[in-house]
């Protein structure tokens, strides 16, 4: 039975109000496998050409922070093209969007292969950012309109589970393609990626927002929205905690690879096991999100993920101050930090997204995406404030303390004064 064939039962609103979706098993996999590949692929798009770095700066007659201004235009991209791409589906559907953003990631990523300066190199990757974009914010906005409730905090697990393979793999598929070809075969990848993302939005995911739920929004009307919904408590509270959590694992991962190096004495290839043992840890977070979904409110879930983080990385200042943090030491502390992080994303998009009608979940989802990233990049970015213009363990476990401390607050003060209780 295909995904599309599906449609009504997908479009169904009663049963996911009621916290249960009635969509067949082997349509919920594929649409898992849908909007994994999709969400995937921002992942993808700043992570595989990481290890490529050196070649391209060489290639492209560049400094190593120009080539990394094109990791930041990345970032700036999925950002920005979340607030633009989210109300597009509102008005628009899910499929339009998400078809255009697709084919429009595939066709960036293949001119990529032809820059010949690192301005241009941004440039494309800008674009490609807010390609990637579509996949993100959308696939969030279909979860809310097909499900609800515990049944939406069981799908975004599954969801993450999958998306989580991407930032693991990432950089190790980059350093075996590297060993393959020159370093355009990287954006090659990525760009039969983005053809194949396009295939499936065609023939695998239906249409889920019904066209009297869509709503046409001018620009003063869509930024009235927006003003809304960052007044809204039940959607703030969550979305702050959500961006702040993330703020908190980027940091880790945008710091760690010079911290394990140059500090923890880690070579290379001991840096790609550390990280991907620890997206492990995020993995099995999800499931343990999921096994207890049935006995525990997603509020306190969210809640026992974000103290669990706070505990990890108080341990990790602990190991820093005592001269006692090794390479093995640090990564059980992080393993322990990634794993209640999985218990902190699908929880927090759920209660974000599930504060709003379906009308509005595109637009709730482009700004909870771009809350996310443009906070939690910023802060994150903090790390590297130090003497030499380097992070170090400190800083990094500086910056990563004061942001998981903020959401625990945050997520904390809202719950006390009820503004938690939308995905009872």
């Amino acid at each position: 039975m295909s995904l599309v064939s599906a449609r009504p039962r997908l479009t169904s609103r009663p049963a996911a109000e009621a916290g249960q979706a009635r969509t067949p098993r082997r349509s919920v996999v594929l649409l898992v496998f849908v909007l994994g590949v999709l969400s995937a692929t921002s992942s993808l798009a700043t992570d595989l050409y990481l290890p490529a770095f050196p070649d391209i700066a060489a290639d492209l007659n560049a400094t190593e922070s120009q080539i990394q201004l094109t990791l930041t235009a990345v970032m700036v991209g999925l950002a920005l093209g979340q607030l633009v791409i989210g109300p597009l589906s509102d008005r628009w559907g899910r499929r339009r969007p998400l078809l255009v953003g697709t084919a429009m990631f595939a066709l960036s990523s293949l001119l990529c292969m032809t820059v010949t300066s690192p301005e241009m190199f941004s440039a494309l990757r800008f674009v490609q950012g807010i390609a990637a974009a579509a996949g993100m914010v959308i696939a969030r906005a279909v979860v809310r309109d097909t499900f609800s409730g515990d049944a939406a905090a069981k799908f975004f697990s599954r969801l993450v589970l999958l998306v989580g393979l991407a930032p693991m793999l990432g950089p190790i598929l980059g350093g075996q393609l590297m060993l393959i070809g020159p370093w355009q075969l990287i954006f090659a990848v990525l760009g039969v990626a983005g053809l194949a993302g396009t295939g499936l939005v065609y023939f695998g995911l239906p249409e889920t927002l019904a066209p009297q739920d869509r709503t046409r929004r001018d620009p003063v009307l869509m930024l009235r929205t927006f003003g809304r919904l960052l007044r809204d408590p039940r959607f703030i509270a969550p979305s702050m905690t959500m961006a702040l959590s993330f703020a908190m694992t980027f940091t880790y991962i945008s710091a760690f690879s010079f911290v394990s190096q140059e500090e923890l004495g880690a070579t290379a290839q001991q840096f790609s096991l550390v990280f991907g043992i620890n997206t492990l840890g995020m993995i099995l977070g999800n499931q343990v999100n999921v096994a207890l979904i049935s006995r525990m409110h997603t509020s306190r879930r969210l809640f026992v993920g974000l103290i669990g983080a706070t505990l990890s990385i108080v341990a990790l200042g602990i190991l820093g101050l005592s001269g006692t943090a090794g390479l093995i030491e640090v990564t059980v502390v992080l393993f322990v930090m990634m794993l209640c992080t999985g218990l902190i994303s699908p929880n927090a998009t759920t209660l974000a997204v599930a504060s709003q009608p379906s009308s509005l979940g595109g637009t709730s989802s482009a700004l909870l995406g771009t809350m996310q990233f443009a906070i939690g990049g910023i802060l994150a970015s903090a790390a590297g404030l130090t003497s030499t213009g380097e992070a170090t363990l400190t800083s990094m476990t500086l910056v990563m303390l004061a942001t998981a401390v903020t959401a625990t607050a945050v997520f904390g003060i809202a719950t006390a004064r009820g503004h938690t209780e939308t995905a009872a």
